[in-house]
């Protein structure tokens, strides 16, 4: 007696003709999550899809597009430089061709810091603080520091001017972060987890202070509280070190005459006695900023920054570019830097979930330290906070900034290379 063959059941008939999305391997989710195996290493529940090879090309060109805007602008607010004796004979593409210098050595050092490990950023954490400490001492000693309009902040390099405290940033962060795993088991204890850290970030407040560049110590200061916090630091101790800060920052203005100037200023600037004194810059961005109204007067139509706005090219390129550029390109930059923020951000959330916690919290200070230098800068821009001399981060001009800037997101987007290796089961 023959036998008849069993007919195939309704699900291997559907895997066959729709190429194993049922009953076969199943299909494959556009995001994945990785499952944790034992140790550092990680498997993937399914094959990891090619979005995640490689590392954040959004966020790269993203900071491209930045960049390249900055270079644009950089060069509007510069061209009338020449004009103005204080500059001496120079060319009208002297500052742009100054930045392009700079752009290429920060791109050959975020080259170089890309393919620099966590795990070796990790071990040189306490000895990157101290050389930073000891370029602030530097920058301190006369005939070694130089003085550019009272300030003390500069090393002279030869090639361009080195601001240490933008190395101090981004070693606050690397610190910080590598300080917050050591002490993890301890986070809840005021004197072992916060007062050495608190300790640390004083001295670096004091030569910074010394300079003086109160506005580097504010970035500072929110950056190590901001790491103390997302390092799980007790509510209680955050909420004691935040009002411990406000509190001397508020007795740094009113012991000091000229600081208190600019509030008076920023408070009233189109007074008589601060529109030509402290509130003059502050004044003029705002002229400029009103003359841009919705759509701007066109790229190189800016009339502030022919000798009316000081630092148009530096602090106030915010207000050239909402002349040039109008309400739209305010909008869209804020955009720009909103999602950049939020973008690190996630990039640190997920290398904590993948518990590479000094990673993590390295990612989410370089987030904090751009949102919120961009937002101090664009504040003091738009006259809803006090002047307060900070660059707009990758556009203003300036060496050192776009040098630690660059290097800053390089290490960002090595967390995310490193990320992405780990969820394909790999090791770092």
């Amino acid at each position: 007696m023959s036998t008849v063959p069993a007919s195939p059941s309704l699900a291997q008939r559907l895997s066959s003709r729709f190429g194993g999305w049922f009953g076969g391997k199943p299909a494959q989710p556009a995001d994945v999550l990785p499952v944790r195996v034992g140790g550092t290493e990680y498997r993937q529940t399914t094959t990891t899809p090619a979005s995640v090879l490689g590392f954040d090309q959004a966020l790269l060109w993203v900071v491209v597009a930045l960049l390249a805007w900055g270079l644009v602008m950089v060069y509007s607010a510069s061209i009338a430089m020449p004009d103005n004796p204080r500059f001496g004979k120079i060319a009208p593409t002297h500052f742009l061709v100054r930045h392009i210098m700079a752009l290429v050595i920060a791109f050959v050092a975020a080259l170089l810091a890309f393919q620099v490990s966590m795990a070796t950023w990790e071990r040189v954490a306490p000895w990157l603080f101290v050389l930073s400490i000891a370029l602030l001492i530097a920058v301190l000693i006369p005939h070694v520091g130089t003085v550019v309009n009272g300030a003390r902040r500069w090393l002279s390099l030869g090639v361009m001017n080195f601001q240490p405290s933008e190395l101090a940033k981004f070693a606050v962060i690397i610190y910080a972060s590598d300080y917050m795993v050591r002490k993890m088991d301890v986070k809840e204890r005021f004197f072992r987890a916060v007062l050495p850290m608190g300790a640390a970030v004083a001295v670096v407040g004091a030569l910074l202070l010394a300079e003086p560049d109160m506005g580097a110590f504010m970035v500072i200061a929110v950056i190590a509280m901001g790491i103390l916090f997302l390092g799980g630091v007790n509510a209680r101790m955050f909420f004691l070190i935040a009002a411990v800060l406000v509190g001397a920052f508020a007795l740094m203005v009113m012991m000091s005459d000229w600081r208190r100037e600019r509030i008076f200023a920023y408070l009233d600037p189109w007074s008589e006695k601060h529109a030509l004194g402290k509130g003059y810059q502050l004044s003029h961005s705002l002229i400029a900023i009103g003359r841009g109204e919705i759509f701007g007067v066109g790229l190189g139509g800016s009339v502030e920054k022919l000798h009316w706005l000081p630092e148009a090219h530096t602090d106030f390129l915010l207000a050239v570019i909402g002349e040039e550029f109008g309400l739209v390109g305010v909008l869209v930059l804020i955009v720009l830097f909103l999602w950049m923020t939020r973008r690190i951000m996630h990039i640190g959330r997920q290398a904590i979930a993948l518990d590479r916690v000094f990673a993590g919290l390295v990612a989410q200070g370089v987030a904090i330290w751009m949102g919120f230098q961009a937002f101090i800068n664009m504040g003091v821009n738009l006259g809803a906070l006090p002047t307060k001399g900070l660059t707009l981060p990758l556009m203003s001009f300036g060496g050192s900034a776009i040098l630690m800037n660059l290097v800053a997101i390089a290490v960002v987007l090595r967390v995310d290379y490193e990320n992405k290796h780990l969820m394909r089961g790999g090791r770092v």
